[in-house]
Parts: C-alpha cells; sequence; structure tokens
C-alpha cells in the first residue's frame, strides 16, 4: 500500500496536506503540528473492588499495577476520602515501569495507601 500524498511528505492526511498547500499559495505563514493543548475528559466510570472486609477496609490485590490503575485510585482516593482502599501486591517492590527508580511501594507511601506483600495482614483483618 502506498501512503497517502499527505502521509508521505509528514501529514497525517491527503486532506491536511491539500490544505498547507491551500495555505503556502496563499502566502500564510502557518505551523502544522507544534504544539499540545491539554485537556480533561470528564466521564463517569465505575470501580469494583476486589475485597471488602466487615471493618469496611477495601484491599485490592495487584500482581501489574499500571499507570492507567495508579491514577484510577488518585482520583478515586481524591473523590471518595471516606474509602479505606489498601493494595496487596504480588511484588511491593516491583518498579513502575521500566528503567523506572519508583516502585510500587514508593508510589503507596507517596500517595498514602497502605499496602503488603501476597496477603492481606492480620492486623488489617482484625481492625
Amino acid at each position: 500500500m502506498v501512503p497517502s500524498r499527505g502521509v508521505r511528505y509528514g501529514y497525517r492526511s491527503g486532506l491536511e496536506s491539500k490544505v498547507s498547500e491551500q495555505l503556502s499559495k496563499a502566502g500564510v505563514d502557518f505551523e502544522y503540528e507544534t504544539f499540545k493543548i491539554e485537556y480533561e475528559v470528564n466521564e463517569t466510570r465505575k470501580y469494583t473492588p476486589d475485597f471488602r472486609l466487615p471493618n469496611g477496609i477495601i484491599v485490592e490485590t495487584k500482581g501489574r499495577f499500571i499507570a492507567a490503575d495508579r491514577k484510577k485510585h488518585l482520583l478515586i482516593q481524591q473523590q471518595h476520602p471516606e474509602l479505606d482502599i489498601r493494595f496487596v501486591f504480588s511484588n511491593s517492590k516491583a518498579k513502575l515501569n521500566k528503567g523506572a527508580k519508583s516502585s510500587y511501594a514508593d508510589w503507596c507511601d507517596k500517595n498514602g495507601f497502605l499496602y503488603a506483600d501476597r496477603w492481606i495482614p492480620e492486623s488489617w483483618i482484625k481492625e
């Protein structure tokens, strides 16, 4: 498959290429994709916790703790500060991502979440 003319010249589509030609022919000194605009997507999501103990503690078990999960839990923490959400990791010393210095444990410490490795501590159960 041959890329469209626009893609071949650095544009994402043929239409962008045509508009670029139009602007150039009109002598307009334009910029193409030189900056980014931040925006937030606000939508309602639902979270189903793994375990809720009789004392109200919510326990989320994680093997991998990806960026989307971390973001979700920060939003939940901000929007529901009354909830006591704690993590049980397969390995809390695992790095947040390849090459990262911070671990899952570091992230929890920084953001005020209690955590444990592999099992729910008995002290959590007895709280």
